[in-house]
């Protein structure tokens, strides 16, 4: 039994390089011939999402945005009344996937490079239009912080949870649309020594409202903000 299990794991280290070059190809090949979009104007992004109001920009450095590759960012903090919740709301879009140089990066790799210790990493449902879609829920904690970290692949006509999967989408939008552009969507709250649950309540309130924005400005159509929400 042992050498079985030992072999599983020989052929599943075997697995993942071919298909990291396979991925390559196929997004490179994708690339060829595309028709890159111009960016999403994020400057259009209300300052106002319901009850959230902008409290300010989160500046991102410039190391981390030459790390990063992104083509365009949004980066903002957003608070309710009386500092109920605070949070962010970060975008990094890229025009083109070609030779996979510019590709988003997980922030369960990202977080815990900064020194966040993750305590859950599952999936969540968020209500999109006239269904739901699954986006990622990732928990951390750094000294006496706790955050709810919401996140997904977003483009103009799908989300996507899996990374892997947003790849992969690439082949399909490049023969629909002639375009590979992609995003990534993180949406953080902080806990305010509240329950977890709640604080993912309030991750989901965000980026429910943040979502229906983000799709207008990827479509290139006039905003139609989303109606004030109820108090958790």
């Amino acid at each position: 039994m042992r050498y079985m299990d030992d072999a599983m794991l020989n052929r599943a280290a075997l697995l993942v390089p071919a298909l990291l070059v396979i991925q390559a190809v196929l997004t490179h090949w994708a690339a060829t011939g595309e028709r890159p979009p111009a960016p999403p104007e994020f400057a259009r992004f209300p300052a106002a999402l319901g009850d959230w109001q902008k409290a300010g920009d989160e500046p991102v450095t410039a190391a981390v945005l030459v790390q990063l590759g992104a083509d365009a960012t949004l980066s903002s903090i957003y608070s309710q009344p009386k500092g109920r919740w605070m949070g962010s709301l970060f975008v990094a879009w890229f025009r083109s996937q070609r030779g996979g140089a510019s590709q988003p990066h997980s922030p369960q790799v990202c977080l815990p490079a900064s020194g966040w210790v993750p305590a859950v990493a599952d999936l969540v449902a968020m209500a999109a239009g006239a269904g739901s879609v699954s986006v990622n829920r990732y928990i951390a904690s750094l000294g006496g912080q706790r955050v709810v970290v919401l996140y997904w692949y977003q483009t103009r006509g799908r989300v996507t949870a899996s990374e892997w999967a947003a790849k992969f989408w690439v082949i399909s939008d490049r023969l629909k649309e002639r375009r590979t552009d992609t995003s990534l969507v993180r949406v953080v709250v902080w806990n305010m020594g509240r329950p977890d649950a709640e604080t993912t309540s309030a991750a989901l309130d965000l980026a429910e409202r943040a979502y229906p924005v983000l799709s207008a400005l990827f479509r290139g159509r006039s905003l139609a903000l989303p109606a004030q929400s109820s108090q958790f």
